[in-house]
């Protein structure tokens, strides 16, 4: 175990590391409001998941999300982010998207991922299991990063909470919308032709 897994470490038994799911469920949480901010204000959310079987799920997850969403479920390229002008020619990098967010289903597989998005000034979630740093992401969920069971659980509470920041979003231009369409009726009523 990592020393510093030791405040989200329940206790060990034969061997294993319990993780307590009392500090993992706040963390979650709190991962979810930063996805749910995120999304509301317009923000791309990138999920990475490299292994075979974390592909359908960050699909899945940025498929929630539209426009608004992306994954990567192969290998992460490394300078995706730090190094765009040498691996990319012009024409396509108009249409690279930097993500304002990024959610990592197994990041000790994608460490170079990890430090671009830090060099990058990316904010990073990330599910840490009792042999990783917590502090490699800006917002750690403990959790088995080896299940996809978890994997698929986490991606799916973050992926709604970042659907229901698109839905606010959209809710608030509605009403702009509104409040903008009552001004102009306000203003011909008030207007002295009227």
């Amino acid at each position: 175990m990592n020393p510093n897994f030791l405040p989200y470490a329940f206790g060990v038994r034969a061997g294993l590391t319990i993780i307590d799911l009392d500090q993992t469920v706040p963390l979650l949480r709190r991962a979810a409001s930063v996805v749910r901010a995120v999304t509301q204000r317009g923000g791309t959310i990138l999920f990475v998941g490299t292994r075979p079987d974390l592909r359908d799920i960050v699909r899945n997850a940025a498929s929630k999300l539209e426009e608004q969403g992306y994954h990567i479920g192969e290998r992460w390229l490394p300078g995706i982010l730090t190094n765009r002008r040498q691996l990319f020619p012009s024409g396509i990098q108009k249409y690279l998207i930097t993500p304002d967010l990024v959610v990592f289903l197994n990041p000790m597989a994608n460490m170079n991922a990890i430090r671009e998005c830090a060099i990058q000034h990316i904010p990073t979630v990330g599910i840490v299991d009792s042999n990783v740093d917590p502090r490699i992401v800006m917002y750690p969920i403990p959790a088995n990063d080896e299940s996809t069971r978890a994997a698929q659980l986490i991606s799916g509470v973050l992926s709604i909470a970042g659907r229901e920041g698109i839905l606010s979003q959209l809710e608030e231009e509605k009403e702009s919308e509104r409040q903008r369409d009552r001004m102009m009726i306000l203003e011909k009523l008030s207007s002295p032709e009227a």
